[in-house]
């Protein structure tokens, strides 16, 4: 099996949920819908869990409910709550290097500059899947934080809301088929 636990990257809170830095959660509700399946409130792991059937698999859909620069805590206490190894995990999140409306699959690496996944790094390591869906750059550095916790204009969401079927299928045939057919999907 590929992966036992797709985690969608975000911020908790009305506040946060229509900015960019909240993609991975937009996928996770996504994938949720999809199955007809709720995310409840998890103390124990602290976040929202959903146990799905996703291309014949069971696997545990993960909303930390942790800021974003605190996502590791979080997974962390998913990996030792379902006795789950970095390698189980598909972690979905938004990136600034792709622009909206752009789906890559990549395994393990660093973090680059994501604060979700340097924190997930720090508390597992780096050998997981990442969903990467782009959400573009602000041009420059110094207004990545802003950009990231702002909602995008309306032409940009639409983009990245067209892109996730794609991210969804993507998974699909990550769970059926393995990492090369999911990344021949996006990549080509």
């Amino acid at each position: 099996m590929p992966f036992a636990a797709i985690i969608g990257l975000g911020n908790p809170g009305d506040k946060y949920a229509s900015t960019r830095h909240n993609a991975g959660y937009w996928l996770l509700d996504r994938l949720a819908g999809t199955c007809g399946a709720a995310l409840k409130p998890e103390k124990k792991v602290l976040g929202d869990v959903a146990q799905v059937t996703l291309a014949g698999t069971v696997v545990r859909l993960f909303r930390p409910a942790t800021y974003m620069n605190e996502s590791g805590q979080a997974v962390r206490r998913l990996l030792d709550f379902y006795k789950l190894a970095p390698a189980d995990l598909l972690v979905a999140h938004d990136e600034l290097d792709l622009p909206p409306g752009t789906v890559r699959l990549k395994s393990g690496g660093g973090h680059g500059g994501h604060n979700g996944l340097r924190d997930i790094i720090a508390h597992c390591s780096a050998d997981f899947m990442r969903l990467r869906i782009g959400i573009g750059h602000p041009g420059e550095r110094s207004r990545v934080t802003g950009y990231v916790l702002n909602a995008p204009g309306t032409g940009e969401r639409q983009l990245i809301d067209d892109s996730l079927p794609d991210a969804e299928r993507a998974v699909e045939l990550l769970l059926r088929d393995g990492a090369e057919k999911a990344m021949h999907f996006l990549h080509s």
